[in-house]
This record gives structure tokens, sequence and C-alpha cells, in this order.
């Protein structure tokens, strides 16, 4: 009798061990998927980011800045060319209070210098303050530096290819929303996207990649992308129409990205002419701004670019495959689903406003509805116009949230 008391005992206590530990096991935090480390490296108190905000003269809803928040450098994993992993990073800032929020991703501009990315930027950095001021409202902000900048800036960032761009973002909105787990902060799976400049582009090709391949877990509410070169072989047209163009550089970035993505062999003496051929592989180093790379170019096209090239681009089939990438990775081969605001400067002449124009047309006659798809012309040039976007889409975005 004792002997089957102690048997019986002994398989009740494997029994309570055993859903002990299966319990445990299913309380354990799922392991993550994009994430790989984070430091704090700044908190901004409310008070602090509506007295800033306050005296800069931008005409932002200052009483929405009601949270304190913390700024975090992240890393994250993503694919680089030929689907090679490699460790990505950028910044994601949290509300300091308990609760569940939405999740926006602000898309930077044009950088040719490491110490430009998000994640390298000195903290009291203008910058900073205003993607701070994204999350104080409420949301979790992710600032993602891009490929070929930060952790990753022994690569060559590839500039304007559609869907690295898209992916890159994407696994950081997947590493910004595991952080938030990691921090107790819940996400609601609201998303929106923003940015200006080639970060507009990021914005419109992120949106475009999550309508066409679900992001699970991500509910897009909006996108609000702000004058970016959406159709890439428009922007060529432009150029190549030009006599003179201030940013050399941005011809040389696309064409050294291009050249790295896509393998090419041909020599860079095919698109540009000496002695600026033989400089382009040495000036994207990660170390030099965009304006110390354009003192090593000209600023005249038909002595930048090379001639037959300026000339025979559209009818020469040798060039055809410069041709097909630049339609590639323009954005204008889509219908949008979910709300999109596109704005522009109306004196834009760095990235043309009329390029917006055009890939705002050609969206809405590829059957996207204008209540879905709307295009706000805002005023300035490439470089004044990034107030008044600011001031138009931030409280768009909070009466969406």
């Amino acid at each position: 009798m004792n002997v089957n008391r102690k048997k019986n005992k002994f398989i009740w206590l494997v029994l309570l061990v055993s859903v002990f530990f299966s319990c445990k096991e299913d309380a354990v935090a799922p392991a993550n998927e994009s994430l790989v480390s984070y430091e704090s490296i700044l908190t901004r108190s409310s008070s602090e980011l509506q007295t800033i905000l306050g005296a800069s003269g931008i005409k932002l809803p200052i009483a929405s800045l009601q949270y304190d928040v913390e700024l975090y450098r992240i890393t994250y994993k993503t694919a680089y060319t030929n689907s090679q992993e490699i460790t990505a990073s950028g910044v994601v800032i949290l509300p300091k209070a308990s609760g569940t929020y939405p999740i926006v991703s602000f898309q930077h501009g044009t950088i040719a210098a490491n110490s430009q990315a998000p994640s390298k930027l000195p903290l009291s950095s203008t910058e900073l303050i205003l993607y701070s001021a994204l999350a104080s409202p409420g949301f979790i902000a992710a600032v993602p530096d891009f490929i070929g900048f930060g952790s990753s800036s022994n690569v060559l960032h590839p500039y304007y290819v559609r869907d690295l761009t898209a992916s890159s973002v994407i696994d950081m909105l997947k590493a910004a929303k595991e952080l938030a787990r990691e921090k107790g902060i819940g996400f609601n799976r609201k998303l929106f996207l923003a940015g200006y400049s080639q970060g507009g582009y990021a914005t419109m090709a992120t949106h475009r990649e999550i309508e066409k391949n679900e992001l699970d877990g991500f509910e897009l509410v909006a996108s609000f992308p702000s004058s970016g070169g959406y159709d890439v072989k428009a922007m060529q047209e432009y150029f190549f129409s030009l006599d003179t163009y201030d940013e050399p550089f941005f011809l040389g970035f696309v064409a050294m990205a291009y050249r790295t993505h896509y393998n090419w062999t041909q020599p860079i003496t095919d698109f540009f002419q000496e002695p600026y051929a033989t400089r382009l592989p040495t000036l994207f180093d990660g170390k030099k701004t965009g304006s110390e790379i354009n003192l090593q170019l000209t600023t005249t096209i038909k002595d930048l670019v090379s001639a037959d090239l300026l000339s025979n681009i559209d009818t020469d089939t040798k060039y055809k495959y410069i041709v097909d990438a630049f339609k590639d990775n323009s954005l204008v081969d889509w219908v949008p689903a979910k709300p999109m605001y596109m704005y522009h400067g109306d004196i834009d002449i760095t990235v043309p406003y009329n390029n917006s124009v055009i890939s705002y047309n050609k969206l809405i006659a590829n059957g996207a509805s204008k209540s879905i798809v709307t295009f706000t012309t805002i005023p300035g040039t490439h470089y004044t116009g990034v107030t008044p976007y600011l001031e138009d889409f931030i409280p768009k975005m909070l009466s969406l949230k």
C-alpha cells in the first residue's frame, strides 16, 4: 500500500513539473526576428521639446507633445545585394509611458557622409529633436540610417534601389516593434510612413512593398512622401535636359549604386567623362559629404556625362540595361489602396516639382482613386520646402492616429 502511495505521489509530481515547465515555455517572449542590439542614448522631456519647438518658428501642435521620450540606437538584420544578410542601424524613440501606440517611420533625405546618419548625429542635433517630437504625441518613432551608413558603413548605400530600400525600412519597423516589446511598450498595429527627398522615395517604395506583400502584424494607415524622385527614368531625362545642375553627386551616387547592385562591368567612362570617371569610385567612401563630392565634379552636364550616353541613351540598344534599371526602380507601376499624401515644393529644381506631378498622374492613370492618393503643392525650393511639409503632414497624421 505504501509503495502504491509513493508511486502515485511520484506520478503526480512528474505531471506537476511537466505542466509547470510547459506553462513557462508558453510565457517565454518570442525570439527577435530583426533586432540585434540596442543602446539608450538620451531622454528628452515633453516640456523640453515644447520649449525648443515653440521657439523654432515651426508651426506645429506643441500641446500634442505630451510624453517624455527615450532615444535608442539599434542594430538589426536586413538583406543586401545578392541576398547577403548584413547588420543595419537606426534610431528608435519610445514614449516613456505605459500604453499601446502606433509606429511612425521617418526616412531621411540624401546623405553621403556616415556622420550624417541618424544614429551618428550629435545628441543636440535639430534632426534628433524633430524625430523626438514625432514620438512625444504617443508614437513609436523609427528612423533608419539606411544600408551603407551607421553599422553597415562598410558597404555602398543602394541609392534609389527600390527593393533594398523598402526591405531595409521594413526590417527596421520589425526591429522597432521588437524593441518596444522588450521595453514593455505596446504596439497597436497602426503604421504611418513619412519622409522627405530621398526619404520621400523610400517612403513610397515601402508603402508599395507593404501593399504588394502584406506585412504581418502591421496595418498601414497612411504614408506622407514628399519631394522624392519617384519616376527615376523621368529624373534622368530631366538631368540630361539641363545645361547645369547644382548637385552632380546625385548622378554619381545613382551610377555607383546601380553598378554595385546590378554587378555592371561596363567601364565608368560609358557614363561619365574624364577626369570625373576616374574620381567617382573614390568619392563615395562615407567620409565626404555631398557638398565635398560636388567640388570634385562639375555642374556642367555636357562636361560630366558621356556625350554618347547623353545623346543616345534612348535610341542605342547598348544602353538598354541602364534604361531598364531606371524603369525597374521607378515607383509608378502600381495602384495604392491605402491613403498616400504626396507633397512637393512648387519651385524645387533639385528634385523637380514636375517629377511628383508626373508620378501622381501615372498613379491616377493606373486606377488609383484621387481620394486615396492626394497631391499637395507646398511653397519652397528643395531646401525650404521641409518646414511647410512638416507643418502640414504632422497635424494630418495626428488626426488619423
